[in-house]
């Protein structure tokens, strides 16, 4: 079982790549994304990493919060499960 991470405040110029090698030396990392803007094709300023082990992911979150990576202070906490929301009749997610 994978322990989920969000990071946020990320630097656009932030890869996939140098997310993973951000956690790496904390433990085995299954995944780490940064997410794209669908529109724009550019980073949305945030990620998610997957650990394998919770001990492993629950000291990355101790010691990486506030750290600097490509030039931010970057926040590190676990990640929240998704709201769903209602979706309108063409699809969208409503936002109030």
């Amino acid at each position: 079982m994978t322990t989920k991470i969000f990071v946020g405040k990320l630097s656009y110029d932030t890869t996939d790549q140098g997310l993973n090698d951000f956690f790496a030396p904390y433990g085995e990392v299954a995944s780490a994304s940064v997410i794209i803007d669908r529109a724009t094709n550019k980073s949305k300023g945030f990620g998610f990493v997957e650990m394998t082990d919770l001990k492993s992911a629950q000291k990355a979150i101790t010691e990486l919060d506030g750290k600097d990576l490509d030039g931010r202070t970057v926040v590190v906490n676990a990640a929240k499960p998704r709201e769903d929301k209602p979706r309108n009749q063409a699809g969208f997610r409503r936002s109030w």
